[in-house]
């Protein structure tokens, strides 16, 4: 614990940039505030050299923790509006549109060919050329219903 009770503010700037930079090697967005916390308790420290270290790993963590639910708090009331929200779920972007089967439905459960691949499909008993339109998304199963004409 001796390096704990050395630990001034430039360490604690040292280790808020290697958490940005490690936000960068992984998915999400969390370990950018550990960095930002980090950061601010560097400046503490620059403010209150004395502080002990007890205070410092505390006043990360609250930091820490403010700032992440803060953030989930303001990306809940102003979402982040794009124009693919349905980019990086696949499934849902084929709700809407209608196939022919190649294979019937049977048990409710069947196989349809959409763009390069093949998925699972669910709903009510159809025969071959069946028009079916892809109305949710299961997983990986798409929920279909079936078009007359």
């Amino acid at each position: 614990m001796d390096w704990l009770e050395s630990a001034v503010y430039w360490h604690w700037w040292v280790l808020g940039v290697v958490l940005v930079i490690l936000e960068v090697f992984s998915p999400g967005v969390f370990f950018i505030w550990m960095g930002v916390a980090a950061g601010a308790v560097g400046l503490v420290m620059l403010l209150f050299p004395a502080l002990g270290w007890e205070y410092q790993l505390l006043l990360f963590a609250l930091i820490s923790v403010a700032s992440v639910v803060l953030w989930r708090l303001l990306l809940v009331r102003h979402p982040i509006a794009t124009d693919q929200p349905r980019l990086n779920r696949r499934g849902e972007q084929y709700i809407g549109r209608t196939f022919t089967l190649e294979e019937p439905l049977v048990n409710g459960l069947g196989k349809i060919r959409v763009d390069d691949s093949t998925w699972k499909i669910e709903g009510e008993d159809c025969d071959v050329g069946t028009r079916v339109t892809v109305v949710g998304v299961d997983g990986v199963v798409l929920k279909v219903e079936s078009r007359v004409g």
